[in-house]
């Protein structure tokens, strides 16, 4: 399976500015110098603006929108970044996250859609940015909103309740070759959307189907793999870590071709960086998904500007940091062109998969 890789309407405010026009220069030539000062004067009224003209910035609270339920991994993320701005005072104005999960997001992506212009709504998106529009037929494309930032990847773990006998992938896999077909239940968020994307490249090694039961979101699918309603689940980190560190879960391996780089202790014997690959325990699956930002259609260059460098300072404190650690996030930054790029390479890839998988609405 391949990898997803490098995977209210108000205007804006208008800028106000002074203008000057230079005139009747020419009948003032006869006066000692009289033109020279003129032109002296209006070519410094003419500045004016150009130096006083300050950089856009938000003039009312900025709608976060969420198109996945609660806490879920973009859930986590939105709020998390919520709070950096406002603890380090990024930017004047508040950051408010809405969760519009309907639709399997859709309702979210055309609600920001339909914004057009509108500099003060932006959206964090995952892999149903391709997804819903591919499984659902929804009128609706990335390219119907202006990009502004990949945040990070997100890595993928098979994980399994902490009580049972399955100690690596290959276990579990040959425990569902062994079984009757569907008698395995995997939990994951949403239909047609990453987790049964996975699900489906699983069955494909296994050579056996899965129950796939969906949820609303990444938070509810631990919930009910803790609560022994589900055999297993694909969570990305940082849905079920808590469950990890509290002993309930169990990762058998990362949905990646390598391992994850982070080596402090989670729980008191593993790191993120103790879990192997599913590719190096004998499961060649893996899958990347994308937490990027995006803003409305027709919003103006120096209001993407201020969303970038807005993130870029995020970025760099230490609660990125550490929140990328604790997440076990692939931490990479891009914009312009090169985001531009991936997200028509991913569109394609995801088409495929979808494809093959048999999830393209007709």
């Amino acid at each position: 399976m391949t990898a997803v890789r490098p995977a209210e309407q108000r205007p804006a405010p208008a800028r106000t500015g002074r203008e000057f026009t230079i005139s009747r220069i020419a009948r003032k030539a006869h006066k000692p110098f009289g033109w020279m000062l003129a032109l002296a004067s209006g070519l410094s009224a003419l500045a004016v603006p150009l130096s006083a003209t300050a950089a856009w910035e938000p003039t009312k609270p900025v709608e976060f929108v969420v198109p996945a339920g609660t806490g879920g991994g973009a859930d986590q993320m939105a709020r998390f970044l919520q709070g950096v701005v406002a603890k380090h005072a990024l930017m004047k104005q508040p950051l408010v996250v809405v969760n519009t999960a309907g639709g399997a997001g859709a309702e979210g992506f055309l609600e920001v859609k339909s914004a057009k212009g509108d500099p003060h709504k932006i959206v964090i998106t995952l892999s149903n940015l391709f997804t819903t529009p591919l499984g659902t037929g929804v009128p609706f494309n990335w390219k119907d909103m202006t990009p502004v930032s990949m945040l990070a990847l997100v890595q993928f773990v098979l994980w399994v309740i902490a009580e049972t006998h399955y100690k690596t992938a290959k276990d579990y896999l040959d425990a569902i070759k062994a079984a009757p077909p569907s008698t395995f239940k995997m939990a994951g968020t949403g239909s047609r959307q990453e987790d049964q994307i996975i699900t489906v490249a699983l069955e494909k090694v296994a050579g056996k189907k899965f129950i796939y039961v969906p949820f609303k979101g990444g938070g509810d699918v631990a919930v009910q793999l803790v609560g022994k309603h589900v055999n297993s689940s694909v969570n990305n980190p940082i849905e079920a870590v808590a469950h990890w560190r509290g002993g309930k879960l169990r990762p058998l391996c990362v949905l990646d071709d390598e391992r994850m780089p982070f080596k402090t202790k989670v729980t008191e014997t593993q790191s993120w960086n103790d879990i192997p690959s599913c590719k190096e325990s004998g499961v060649d699956v893996d899958y990347l998904m994308l937490r990027g930002i995006f803003m409305p259609p027709g919003v103006t260059p120096d209001q993407v500007a201020f969303f970038i460098e807005l993130f870029k300072k995020v970025r760099a404190t230490p609660d990125w940091k550490e929140f990328v650690e604790k997440g076990a996030f692939k931490d990479t930054f891009m914009t312009g062109k090169d985001f531009n790029d991936w997200l028509g390479r991913a569109e394609a890839t995801h088409k495929a998969l979808m494809q093959e998988a048999g999830f393209i609405a007709k």
